[in-house]
């Protein structure tokens, strides 16, 4: 026998419902006996609690309770035949009329007691359970609905009981003695105490319900089944690297779940536990992954630690002060307080001076904790034994876990050492004897950065594959791909990431292989395809293979790929360009692209749109994320541009350094496409939106290089007729620059809100007057930054240091996994 609880969003739709259906489906074909245990559907018993507090205050509860039976009614409709649908929402429907009396009278006497709480959350379970019951009928015919207030009895500690194991098993034992051929659909969480009044079994009281059914059996296995693929190594809303565990000891489980790993509660293992009763951790939306297993005789593990978990939100209460040295009981006396009063205590530390102590609660319960010891300690404070009791609060837990912990040296070395090198600071520490958990208290602000920097600490030995698909095979590609084969040893050495090209194609062919492109043989490869190139198969065919790690990398100038970037963040896969269109197009659809792939937990690196290989984005935005205000960038950021200005001086003429430029492939065929100042402006642009300014390229005060004659020339040839024409108009210019001591240089600023590009005169204390060749510069003025400007320098063109951007951000992606 097996049994299977599911969880509130396993029963919380249609479409979960189906799923719960095929996995039932599944075990029927294999002739297995089951229990099913279930939670209420997702969501209910919050809308159920809020419902009852609003019927104290005489708030009308009617609405939320229609609410909740039209959910249970259009599941009915939609996954039972017509013709027995309307026995099963009669029932349903005398379910919301008792429960809607039991909001009349809370309404009425204007009290809800723990009691009358606990009959009216009951109602999610009753309700969940019996339309299941009746769903699965259509299925099996010897599918029941169990209520397991019947089976399961505890005392009278309403809100969370405790379990009469004696009793309950007795019962439990005998009614399946005569339901032996029958599919049980059983209620979770509730119970009921020798008066039959309605209990419930707190948090997690499913999964607890689960447990006490399956270890009264002697079930060959307790299934958890919920919407995540077993137990992580960390939370992965916050770590996105975590990974699902294979197999965790019940001690590594019940540590884990206590610190904040909300799979599943540490009680629910306890029953478990003792009969050694294997539990596994399931998928509902994903049944082919094999899921967590918890049990007894679990494989060594390769790794030091199991996991990392958290909690929140956390408050710290400290109690300090010479009346507690030596003072025997004073814990005792402490803790038993709290424990009486229902404070749950989450980790505790004490100095060993005995000076202090300090203890971690739920926020909630941190005002009554501080008032419960003010009165209990009151002649001790009043006599100045005690310090006045403090509270902190805005502040997490995280705990490190694993058995092959205990005496192996370093550990906590290790995780101190990981911390602090990222400047997170630890509040209060606290390790068991047993050695098998470490745990920290560290600011609410610091808690992702420390999982992620605490799971790379722990996990670093388990190299990362990056797939990857590249749109454009032009010069920066080329490069690219010579850049990522030459280094790959490296990578894999020093990195811990393997760079795997699953996809290539320009505007004739396309090349996909699931197994990796061989980069020492790519080009001919493509070549030799004989898939025609379109890009909307291409990226369909990059989401449908649906690879872990997967990057899309735009190489073009073309608009097209960037209008399929929200949809392939969508898709969970990070975007590596150096294609400045998405960015510099209208500001809604940066903000947009921004967004989407923040709430898709993928990478969005664009670092080559402004200075190609130099850092200029990521130096930006690590000034603006450490707290640092910028008050003023300064930029060149056009190459061409810079090496015009930079050669003209002396008796060269401008005509004669622009056609130089354009012999030395510096400009675009015709040289104004450089000269317009535009692709400068997308860059200042894409500069402007990364400091937070909503900008768009209209507020981009552009200022003229050429004369007008010159910028509306007919042709090119025309064009350097016009230059040789208005050498004057230059000569001009440069001598009044350099009567000042000054140079001349096509400058693009952001400051106070505003962005504009012109050409000025700077002299000799500016930091771009000694700028030479083709080089790119940026000056950042900052509060850090005020009396010397940071700046950035080097080559910000040409193909190799595009790529070398590009790769830059490929490995970023890859540590980011």
């Amino acid at each position: 026998m097996k049994i299977l609880k599911f969880g509130g969003t396993s029963v919380g739709s249609v479409d979960a419902l189906k799923a719960l259906i095929d996995v039932v489906k599944t075990n029927l074909d294999k002739q297995e006996q089951m229990v099913i245990v279930v939670s209420a559907m997702g969501g209910v018993t919050n809308q159920l609690i809020t419902t009852a507090e609003n019927a104290i205050k005489g708030i009308d509860f009617s609405e939320a309770l229609a609410d909740i039976e039209k959910r249970h009614f259009h599941v009915v409709k939609e996954l039972i035949p017509v013709q027995q649908q309307n026995q099963v929402l009669t029932k349903l429907k005398l379910f919301f009329q008792e429960l809607e009396d039991l909001m009349q009278g809370v309404t009425a006497l204007q009290e809800l007691s723990p009691k009358t709480r606990d009959a009216i959350l009951s109602y999610g379970e009753q309700c969940s359970a019996f339309m299941l019951s009746r769903i699965l009928k259509t299925i099996h015919e010897g599918a029941d609905y169990l209520n397991t207030t019947e089976i399961i009895k505890t005392d009278s500690t309403f809100g969370n009981a405790r379990v009469d194991f004696e009793q309950s098993n007795f019962l439990i034992k005998n009614y399946f003695e005569h339901h032996k051929d029958s599919l049980i659909v059983a209620t979770g969480f509730i119970a009921s105490d020798d008066q039959n009044r309605v209990t419930t079994l707190g948090r997690g009281g499913s999964d607890y319900t689960c447990a006490i059914i399956g270890a009264a059996l002697n079930v060959e296995q307790i299934e958890i089944w919920t919407d995540v693929n077993g137990m992580m190594t960390a939370d992965p809303r916050r770590v996105k690297k975590a990974f699902s565990l294979e197999e965790l000891s019940y001690t590594e489980a019940m540590e884990l779940s206590f610190f904040g790993a909300k799979v599943i509660y540490p009680p629910t293992m306890i029953p478990a536990f003792l009969k050694k009763i294997p539990i596994v951790i399931k998928n509902t939306f994903d049944a082919s992954f094999p899921g967590t297993f918890i049990k007894h005789d679990i494989k060594p593990s390769s790794t030091v630690i199991r996991g990392i978990s958290s909690v929140d939100h956390i408050s710290i209460i400290n109690l300090q002060g010479s009346g507690m040295v030596g003072k025997a009981g004073f814990s005792g006396r402490l803790f038993s307080l709290l424990s009486r009063e229902q404070v749950n205590v989450v980790l505790i530390t004490q100095s060993s001076s005995e000076h202090s102590i300090t203890f971690a609660v739920n926020p909630e319960d941190a005002k009554k904790a501080q008032a419960l010891i003010q009165q209990e300690f009151e002649l001790e404070l009043q006599a100045g034994k005690l310090e006045p009791i403090t509270i902190e609060h805005n502040l997490s837990v995280l705990a490190i876990v694993g058995e092959n912990m205990k005496k192996t040296p370093g550990i906590a070395g290790k995780l101190f050492h990981a911390l602090g090198r990222n400047g997170v600071n630890v509040v209060a520490i606290a390790q068991g004897s047993s050695e098998y958990n470490i745990s920290v208290i560290i600011y609410n602000s610091d808690l992702t950065k420390a999982l992620n920097t605490v799971h790379d600490a722990f996990f670093a030995q388990l190299q990362k594959n990056l797939n990857v698909f590249i749109v454009g095979v032009g010069n920066i590609s080329k490069e690219l791909l010579s850049q990522i084969h030459a280094h790959h040893a490296y990578l894999v050495e020093n990195n811990l990431l393997n760079i795997k090209i699953i996809g290539l194609t320009n505007t004739k062919k396309m090349l996909i292989d699931p197994a990796g492109i061989d980069l020492a043989s790519w080009q001919q490869s493509l070549d030799k395809s004989t898939e025609p190139a379109d890009l909307n198969k291409f990226v369909a065919e990059m989401k449908s293979l649906n690879l872990p790690n997967c990057v899309f990398v735009d190489n073009t100038a073309s608009p097209i790929p960037s209008t399929m970037y929200k949809d392939i963040f969508k898709s969970n896969i990070s975007v590596v360009t150096c294609n400045k269109i998405a960015n510099s197009s209208d500001y809604q659809q940066f903000a947009d692209l921004r967004s989407t792939a923040k709430k898709y937990g993928v990478d969005f690196l664009y670092e080559t749109n402004v200075g190609a290989g130099l850092p200029i984005i990521t130096t930006l935005h690590d000034l603006i994320i450490s707290g640092d205000k910028i008050t003023k960038i300064e930029a060149i950021l056009s190459g061409t541009i810079s090496f015009i200005f930079n050669n003209f001086k002396g008796d060269v003429t401008f005509h004669d350094v622009v056609k130089q430029a354009q012999e030395k492939g510096y400009t675009e065929p015709d040289p104004r496409d450089d000269l317009g100042g535009i692709d400068f402006m997308r860059k200042i642009l894409i500069l402007a939106r990364n400091s937070g300014l909503p900008m768009e390229a209209a507020d981009v005060e552009l200022g003229a290089i050429l004369p007008e004659n010159c910028a509306k020339a007919p042709t090119v040839e025309a064009f350097y007729e016009e230059l040789k024409a208005s050498n004057d108009y230059f000569e001009q210019l440069k001598q009044d620059a350099e009567k000042q001591g000054k140079v001349l240089r096509y400058i693009g600023k952001l400051e106070n809100g505003k962005a504009s590009i012109s050409l000025q005169a700077v002299g000799m204390d500016h930091p771009f007057y000694a700028l030479s060749g083709s080089d790119n510069i940026i000056a950042f003025t900052t509060e850090r930054y005020c009396e010397t400007q940071m700046v950035v320098k080097g080559p910000g063109a040409g193909a190799a240091v595009t790529a070398a951007g590009v790769f830059a951000d490929l490995v970023k992606v890859g540590a980011n996994q």
